[in-house]
């Protein structure tokens, strides 16, 4: 199918003309003198009052509230409750909510060796596929996905190891209740409150990737779920997902604070990136990973490790600073992510996927916000061939 019903048909003996001046091989519309930035960097893309990204001072407020202010006050039922609605309220509740039955007949169908990512994705799509979803999206709808996506993924935790999923435990809240189903067992109370103060910390974050194409696909008038099943493809890619596994098996290797100086020097001359730290938008510490290091410090688990961290953070910022000293490199919220997620007893494969669980907030927020843009999001493109 074309576009015109005026377009030539190659054929086998020979190719069609070319239409216009413009030489074979020069491509291209010389008339179009539009901007063009790869990427879209630097282009304002939406307008928003969810989220502010500092990156200059270091700074994230979620609707003005600071997040090092949120991680110590607040939970993550009530910050997500403050992204959907705008306003604070004080001991909102967030219960986990069960795996419907055609979601965990999907996931049982899953290989055990599947990326949990995939199985998020999907189960997100068998149960958008189940609710009847009415545009537009709201709170409600928010409070729904976020209540049972969870769930869902404790179940493939639980399904890749062997073991059946078990029920959630409705008077926790959503992180204790994620560890209850994932372990089947009570959660420690100070993991269940880092891993809130996680998901707290990776709820939203500006126009990413990830949750830029959750805007896109509402722009279109589909449903929630599609937006955030979308948003799960993106945050999927290694470009954006963040690393805190990496930074995990890199703590490993150096080993001791002794040796950290070597192995940075070693690790930058063989063009090799060091893991949690620097970051595309932040131009000093990122504040998520000063609300993290004060959450790690105050689980008391693996205290040895966490003190390795601290001294060998402070090795890789000064020798950083001296061997790239025209770029800002800082420790960003991957370093102590890692530090948390290992504290809770979680496995390196699930890290990225509960990422993407405590970002089920934020993208909900912004499918709920891109309702009243009222705008199709469609950029246009630069033709660059044969003209």
């Amino acid at each position: 199918m074309t576009d015109s019903s005026s377009a030539r048909t190659p054929t086998a003996t020979a190719a069609p003309g070319r239409d216009g001046a413009t030489p074979a091989g020069s491509g291209g519309n010389p008339a179009d003198e539009r901007p063009y930035s790869p990427g879209l960097e630097g282009v304002v893309g939406a307008e928003s009052a969810i989220g502010l990204v500092d990156g200059k001072n270091g700074r994230l407020l979620y609707r003005g509230y600071k997040i090092g202010e949120l991680v110590e006050r607040g939970t993550y039922a009530e910050v997500a409750d403050l992204l959907w609605t705008g306003e604070w309220h004080p001991g909102a509740k967030l219960p986990p909510a069960p795996v419907p039955a055609p979601v965990l007949a999907a996931l049982r169908e899953l290989p055990r060796d599947a990326h949990p990512m995939d199985a998020l994705r999907t189960a997100g799509s068998v149960w958008g596929a189940t609710q009847r979803l009415a545009w537009p999206p709201t709170p409600e709808q928010a409070r729904a996905m976020t209540a049972f996506a969870p769930s869902a993924l404790a179940a493939f935790g639980r399904l890749r190891q062997g073991h059946e999923p078990v029920e959630p435990d409705t008077s926790l809240g959503i992180a204790a209740a994620f560890l209850q189903q994932l372990n089947g067992e009570p959660p420690d109370e100070a993991a269940a409150r880092a891993l809130d103060a996680y998901f707290i910390v990776g709820a939203e974050h500006g126009l990413n990737a990830s949750t830029f194409t959750a805007r896109v696909i509402t722009s279109t008038r589909s449903d929630i779920a599609s937006a955030v099943v979308g948003a799960i493809g993106a945050l999927k890619g290694p470009l954006h997902g963040g690393a805190p596994a990496e930074v995990v098996n890199q703590l490993h290797e150096i080993g001791s604070p002794e040796r950290a100086e070597q192995w940075v020097r070693e690790t930058v001359a063989r063009g090799e990136r060091v893991m949690g730290f620097g970051h595309r938008v932040y131009r000093a510490y990122d504040p998520r990973a000063a609300a993290l290091r004060t959450v790690a410090e105050q689980l008391g688990r693996n205290a040895e490790w966490l003190e390795m961290a601290v001294k060998v953070e402070d090795v890789v910022l000064r020798v950083l600073a001296e061997l790239k000293p025209g770029r800002i490199l800082k420790t960003n919220v991957e370093y102590y992510a890692a530090a948390v997620l290992q504290g809770v007893g979680l496995p390196p494969i699930l890290y990225p996927s509960v990422f993407a669980l405590a970002r089920h907030a934020g993208w909900t927020a912004h499918a709920i916000e891109q309702v009243g843009a009222a705008k199709l999001i469609r950029p246009d493109m630069r033709y660059t061939g044969p003209a």
